[in-house]
């Protein structure tokens, strides 16, 4: 962060033709279409609590932090200077402080806390700005977020960590989790030899005295620094369901060994780690044998975070092109008024308003499904995954267009656009890639259908607003009524569609006439295009790039 303006005139040249230093903006006031979205999913009281978190996410000190966590990463202590192992992770001061931004709020515990009322919406909004600040450190409060329904399948567990994993406080000491204000939680699940397919996991568990001990090696353990993992074990019932604290009941360091960190793509302000249980005490959850369907409470809920990060990546790298683009110079005019800038610009306005509304719809249907109403029970089921999916398979190809806005600056570390397109994979691997996500929306549409009932429901008030909508619900519907066999080498087609045909119907309802009309012939019409920058030629640019900050 610099406090004068630097030095523009140098031994060579002066530096002109650039765009302004950035300044403290407010990520909430400057984003229409997270206002429009939780002004029509969400009570009052959301938008009302956010405000604070808006200003200090676009703030340049918050940036800078973020900058700070991805460029020092977290290290690995094993050992002590004595030999004595340790099994620790060291995180870069700005990493805590950004841990003290989202844990100090609430923002972990908010969904629980005001479950049903809102509060699915606000963790999802939360999330959403959090990620603009840095997105590897989000992954820990999704996770200490995501943890309460697991322990609700054991009600000694959840009496015994509950309180303290939603208390508004963050302490990163290495203590027994008695010792401790506020703590955090991780999860191990896959292996080498299974990675999905969880049920070939071979780490043991045997009953002992006080619990039980595990014996094995995870793969993948996210956040190696939480107060405690859930993992799954093989037991005599089968597959089920563990709480893994980083210290034993006794106090003493519980036998958790960190092997090495990954050396990831992105995501580098996170540590994940692989790891051995040598005989780790840990806490049953939920019934033995059905440690997969417990575990999948938990992972519900990280797939609704897995499908709004990108939507805000998206739409930190949309702003970052837009504020270049009205600055920089080329052929005698700014780059924001070329023609085919100007068509692609918007073009990905409309994806970032798309994805917006999916996200909070969906975060909408898990309050709804709290307070036991079945159609919101019955569209969680069925959202998240076809969310998470599309999200997902938009975001690398977005970023990558929004560096080549840039040109070759976008493509240095200097700016954040190189550091989002390196993040922009993690969440589509994460909590099920591509396929695996497919085949459970299949699974949805063929075990529960009421989803899509309730989502059929959802479309049905968008007909006949748009003749590109209305054809590309009816192939849907023909495709679905197909026989099963013939769906699965469509799957991701058909996964593809229902969530283009809700965000559409969804801008379509609720959206200015300018943006939803647009996003059906766009996306769902004849001449659809493939990348971004390809939009009907008498699209409203004007209408749509007037959405954007000024």
């Amino acid at each position: 962060m610099h406090d004068h303006a630097p030095r523009d005139r140098l031994a060579t040249h002066a530096v002109t033709n650039q765009p302004p230093a950035p300044e403290d903006r407010d990520a909430l006031a400057d984003d229409t279409p997270l206002q429009e979205a939780l002004a029509r999913e969400a009570p009052g009281w959301v938008a009302r609590r956010l405000a604070p978190l808006g200003r200090e996410v676009g703030s340049r000190r918050v940036q800078a932090l973020g900058e700070a966590a991805n460029h020092h990463p977290p290290e690995l202590r094993l050992f002590d200077r004595h030999g004595r192992r340790l099994d620790e992770v060291a995180y870069h001061p700005a990493y805590h402080e950004l841990m003290h931004l989202a844990l100090d709020h609430g923002w972990h515990a908010v969904a629980w806390q005001e479950e049903g009322r809102g509060g699915h919406q606000a963790h999802v909004a939360a999330l959403y700005l959090l990620t603009q600040a840095e997105p590897g450190f989000c992954c820990p409060v999704t996770m200490t977020h995501a943890a309460l329904p697991a322990l609700r399948a054991s009600p000694e567990a959840l009496g015994e960590w509950s309180p303290r994993l939603l208390a508004w406080d963050y302490d990163p000491r290495a203590l027994p989790a008695a010792q401790k204000r506020a703590l955090t939680f991780g999860m191990a699940m896959t292996e080498k030899q299974g990675g999905s397919d969880v049920r070939a996991n071979t780490t043991r568990a045997e009953p002992c005295g006080d619990g039980w001990r595990l014996s094995g090696h995870k793969w993948f353990c996210s956040a190696p620094m939480s107060d405690a993992f859930l993992t799954l074990a093989q037991t005599d019932d089968g597959l089920s369901c563990f709480l893994v604290p980083r210290f034993a009941p006794d106090g003493t360091r519980n036998p958790l060994e960190l092997q090495r960190l990954k050396d990831k793509c992105g995501n580098r302000a996170n540590a994940s780690a692989e790891i051995e249980y040598r005989g780790a005490w840990a806490q049953p959850l939920g019934e033995p044998g059905r440690g997969v369907a417990t575990i999948l409470s938990m992972v519900q809920q990280t797939r609704l975070d897995a499908a709004t990060a990108p939507v805000a990546m998206m739409r930190q790298g949309l702003v970052e092109a837009w504020h270049f683009v009205r600055h920089r110079r080329a052929f005698d005019r700014r780059l924001s008024e070329q023609p085919l800038m100007r068509v692609l610009i918007a073009d990905m306005s409309l994806e970032v308003e798309a994805g917006v509304a999916l996200a909070l719809r969906t975060a909408r249907s898990f309050d709804g499904a709290a307070r036991g109403d079945a159609h919101e029970r019955a569209l969680a089921r069925l959202l998240p995954a076809l969310a998470k999916y599309w999200h997902n398979k938009r975001a690398p190809g977005f970023l990558a267009e929004a560096m080549e806005c840039l040109g070759g600056i976008g493509y240095v570390e200097e700016t954040p656009l190189a550091r989002l397109y390196r993040e922009a994979p993690v969440n589509s691997i994460w909590e099920g890639s591509g396929n695996v996500i497919c085949l459970d929306v299949l699974r949805v549409l063929d075990r529960h259908p009421e989803a899509w009932a309730a989502l059929r429901a959802e479309l049905a008030p968008a007909q006949g607003a748009s003749p590109a909508f209305d054809r590309a619900l009816g192939e849907l519907e023909r495709q679905l009524g197909g026989p099963p066999e013939a769906l699965v080498p469509r799957a991701r087609w058909l996964t593809q569609r229902l969530a283009q045909c809700l965000q559409a119907a969804l801008l379509l309802r609720h959206a200015p006439d300018a943006v939803g009309q647009t996003f059906c012939r766009s996306r769902l019409g004849d001449g659809a295009g493939a990348a971004f920058g390809v939009l009907p030629p008498d699209a409203p640019l004007e209408a749509l790039l007037d959405r954007l900050p000024s």
